[in-house]
């Protein structure tokens, strides 16, 4: 009778769009099995019961058991009520798959109320661990979006979604002896490895950013049938959808292509605008490649850029070019023969045809060129070691799945909204600030500046924001010149690109009730390595890497506990274009990129960062952190006003010598001197020089400039 009745579900789950693939042929999984799934709607156990083998068990949450739908369809079916929580219950289950049995398991509980995975027990891994049963990952997607879900609100629901369901090969679980009493632990087995199945099956869909944003906008675009949901918005106040950003890139699109040849470098200089983000996407579904021109660095280094990656144009505004007082920079870059190409003008030139043209490109869904997710898909820059910038070239591939991995620790939905003022020449401004939200469905508001602290606030307050990016640097300005009431419907806040410090932390949390969570990248990781998330967060650490990442722990020469960060993945780079070398791609070799990060990795799998390899002075042949010589300056001058930079430079008989550089010009090498001796430190952690600064050069982003420091130390020394 069971086989039967499975016989007609799977009929009338087919002509619900529901398709059930397996990584190994169903005669071969094991009898004796743990499967573990997300929840994602009422229709989870009917379809899990139609189509595993080996008749299992399920274990459902009492509210799930009871639900008379469940009792209806799942009549025949081996079930029971099952409480997470109690030792009982689980015990019950260990002598049930002690058995041969094989059991299904929904470890968040209950369903999804927002689409993302919810807290996580750690019944399933003891499970495991005392019966030596293998876990089978299940992740069901689409079922979100039906009308058997909870998250109404959150996700669009619609009368028939896809609905596709991975079964994955059975896993080993190797329980550390030590670490059997610590739920954290034993929760992170289960949610790693669902985690990893989920950005497995939403990568496998990998696509050119343009399509995918046409695919977006099917999904999310509207509200109702007359009705298109606002998802992106600026300064200027005038809300974009998804027709409108669709439309006005192949209107653009097409422009440029007639000034532009096929896979070009184009050089763009906007400001945080939605003529930004058209600009991206206009040039990306056209096959040309944005290159994210520094406007702040000056007209020197930004014809540095263009000849690195040989940018022949540049489109940027006269309204912007203006306001930002870059008129010098832009001549400057004309005498060198680029051609700087104004909005403007390129919008006076639109007619009515075009406008017909491109709503019909929208109506059908149509993409200008078919690209190759693995071509180049934005350039960046980073600096080089002697200051001067070499390009990253980051891929399609690169950029969506690093989107893709952010969705999967931070997934955002229909009722969040974005505050970014990260400019998108910066990576994390770019991918996580711009294009995630975008191509994951949420709302965007762009602010031109991070530094207008007030301005931000109030908005944060009027936008009713619910996530925000920005630098340890500007959140602790932002903590403390917001009113607490201004953060109220901040969920996500996410610090990057620098670390992030004890009192700017617990001054978010104290006065506005804010977890900050710390997150880390890299430019040439597209850019989000790693991050502290609400399900897992530990101070003091970076978080844990994000799915779809590979890495390896690197001896590094003269220290001994930590060891430099590698790591492997679809996010990392294609390749880096080198100054000497104009227009050349040097790519990543074997596809392990050096972080050039020493780190230390807990047994929960947190890193920590300790320092930068290019942060050591190597002085007597003994390795001198920088960044502690740093903190021991803090120590001796406690005051909040205090700055210092510590960097390395050539020493004629040592090798290299240690240079700080402080706004205290009071600070004397026998406070030092001092202080190492009360604490038992070495003498080598005494700076050979100290140098008296009162400004500090910092990037867009808020964060120290070391480099033009160094540059400016070594001058002084010289002189």
């Amino acid at each position: 009778m069971q086989d039967f009745i499975r016989f007609l579900l799977r009929i009338g789950l087919r002509l619900l769009k529901v398709q059930v693939s397996f990584d190994v042929e169903q005669d071969k999984l094991p009898t004796k099995a743990i499967y573990i799934s997300n929840h994602t709607s009422w229709l989870d156990p009917i379809i899990l019961f139609a189509y595993l083998p080996n008749s299992p068990f399920f274990l459902l949450h009492p509210k799930l058991y009871r639900n008379k739908w469940i009792k209806f369809f799942l009549g025949h079916a081996h079930k029971t009520e099952f409480n997470y929580m109690d030792p009982a219950n689980i015990k019950k289950v260990i002598q049930l798959v002690n058995h041969d049995r094989s059991i299904v398991m929904f470890p968040e509980g209950m369903m999804t109320d927002n689409g993302d995975m919810m807290k996580i027990y750690e019944a399933p891994v003891i499970i495991a661990d005392r019966t030596d049963a293998p876990f089978i990952p299940i992740w069901i997607s689409g079922a979100e979006f039906s009308l058997f879900s909870d998250t109404s609100g959150t996700v669009p629901h619609r009368p028939f979604p896809k609905i596709r369901v991975k079964v994955s090969k059975p896993q080993k679980i190797v329980v550390n002896e030590a670490l059997k009493k610590n739920r954290d632990y034993l929760k992170d087995q289960t949610y790693m490895m669902l985690n990893q199945l989920r950005f497995d099956v939403r990568f496998k869909g990998n696509v050119a950013l343009f399509k995918k944003l046409v695919r977006t906008s099917k999904l999310y675009g509207k509200v109702s049938l007359f009705e298109r949901r606002a998802i992106l918005e600026d300064i200027k106040r005038t809300p974009q959808t998804y027709m409108d950003i669709i439309v006005k890139s192949h209107l653009l699109g097409a422009k440029f292509a007639l000034m532009t040849e096929d896979k070009e470098n184009v050089g763009v200089i906007l400001p945080n605008s939605i003529e930004n983000v058209i600009t991206f996407f206009a040039l990306s579904a056209y096959n040309r490649v944005p290159v994210m021109l520094n406007f702040s660095l000056g007209a020197k280094l930004i014809l540095s850029m263009c000849k690195t990656a040989t940018v022949k144009n540049i489109i940027t505004s006269k309204a912007f070019i203006q306001k930002a007082k870059l008129e010098e920079t832009i001549d400057a870059l004309c005498k060198e023969g680029i051609c700087i190409r104004f909005l403007e003008d390129i919008v006076a030139t639109v007619k009515l045809k075009d406008k017909i043209k491109a709503y019909f490109a929208y109506k059908t869904k149509r993409v200008p060129v078919e690209q190759d997710p693995e071509d180049a898909a934005v350039i960046l820059f980073t600096s080089g070691s002697d200051g001067a910038p070499k390009a990253v070239v980051l891929s399609h591939s690169n950029i969506y799945s690093n989107v893709v991995q952010t969705s999967c620790v931070a997934q955002l939905n229909l009722q969040d909204l974005l505050f970014n003022a990260l400019p998108m020449f910066h990576s994390f401004g770019l991918t996580i600030g711009t294009l995630f939200p975008i191509l994951t469905g949420a709302k965007l508001f762009l602010f031109p500046s991070p530094l207008q602290y007030r301005t931000i606030t109030e908005l944060l307050y009027e936008l009713k924001a619910t996530m925000m990016i920005a630098t340890d640097t500007f959140y602790k300005v932002y903590a403390r010149l917001s009113h607490p009431y201004d953060f109220r419907k901040i969920r996500l806040c996410i610090a990057g690109a620098e670390g992030v410090k004890e009192d700017t932390r617990n001054l978010m949390a104290e006065r506005l009730g804010v977890m900050l969570l710390e997150g880390y990248g890299t430019t040439e990781c597209s850019p989000l390595l790693t991050i502290n998330t609400l399900l897992f967060n530990k101070y003091g650490t970076l978080g844990k890497l994000v799915p779809g990442i590979e890495y390896r722990l690197d001896d590094v020469e003269g220290i001994e506990k930590a060891k430099e960060l590698v790591v492997k993945g679809p996010n990392i780079m294609k390749g880096y274009i080198m100054p000497e070398n104009p227009g050349v791609l040097v790519p990543v070799k074997d596809g392990w990129y050096h972080t050039g990060d020493v780190v230390e990795v807990d047994d929960l799998g947190f890193i920590k960062l300790v320092d930068r390899v290019k942060r050591f002075a190597k002085i007597g042949g003994e390795m001198i952190s920088l960044t502690a010589v740093e903190n021991n300056a803090k120590e001796i001058d406690k005051s909040e006003a205090f700055k210092c930079v510590a960097v390395a430079l050539p020493h004629p008989k040592k090798g290299e010598q240690i240079v700080l550089v402080s706004n205290n010009s009071d600070l004397t090498r026998k406070d030092f001197i001092d202080y190492v001796g009360k604490n038992g430190l070495s003498e080598l952690y005494v700076p050979s020089v100290l140098l008296y600064k009162e400004e500090f050069p910092v990037f867009a982003t808020g964060k120290a400039d070391k480099i033009t420091l160094k540059k400016w130390a070594s001058e002084q020394v010289k002189g």
